[in-house]
């Protein structure tokens, strides 16, 4: 079975009744909330805010129950070329002051903008529906009265060793004699 195979069997199986809620997180050291602790930009794509559990190793907040606003948000893949990251181009629609004066402060400084894109379930606010998520950085970010751009990549996917797993003798003690 062929790839788009399995996606058509999959898209053609799938509950009609379930709504998958997109999120989008957005983290950086600058954002403080009015006590100043850290915190984060937490959209949901559609017309309700929804509290939904994070995963237990969330950078912020794991394991616990965040609100996520409902904002506009639309994450496009580029494409893919040769010897480049492939990436996702995001853009935050009607921005709320509160969003711009994060990003504003963000942009202002050298520390990377961190983004995390999870799925979920209507009918699951339990957890994500991908572990791990989705963890982007964000490049190229402009803000206006009217949107918020970007282009999010995942880390420098080229010099991710391969295979990833160590074999030592912490972990595969029959390596030693």
């Amino acid at each position: 079975m062929s790839y788009e195979e399995a996606l058509a069997e999959a898209y053609a199986s799938a509950p009609v009744d379930e709504v998958v809620l997109h999120t989008l997180e957005i983290h950086h050291p600058t954002f403080k909330d009015d006590q100043g602790r850290p915190t984060a930009i937490r959209a949901v794509q559609g017309y309700d805010a929804y509290s939904l559990k994070l995963e237990t190793d969330a950078p912020l907040n794991g394991g616990e129950y965040v609100n996520f606003e409902a904002i506009a948000f639309d994450l496009t893949l580029s494409g893919f070329a040769e010897n480049e990251v492939p990436y996702f181009l995001l853009a935050i629609n009607n921005v709320s002051r509160k969003i711009t004066t994060y990003l504003e402060m963000a942009i202002a400084t050298l520390d990377p903008i961190t983004s995390i894109y999870r799925p979920y379930l209507a009918s699951d606010p339990t957890g994500p529906q991908m572990n791990p998520p989705l963890i982007m950085t964000l490049s190229k970010v402009k803000v206006d009265v009217f949107q918020a751009t970007g282009r999010a990549s995942i880390e420098d996917v080229h010099n991710w060793p391969f295979p990833n797993r160590k074999y030592t003798p912490n972990s595969f003690p029959g390596l030693v004699r």
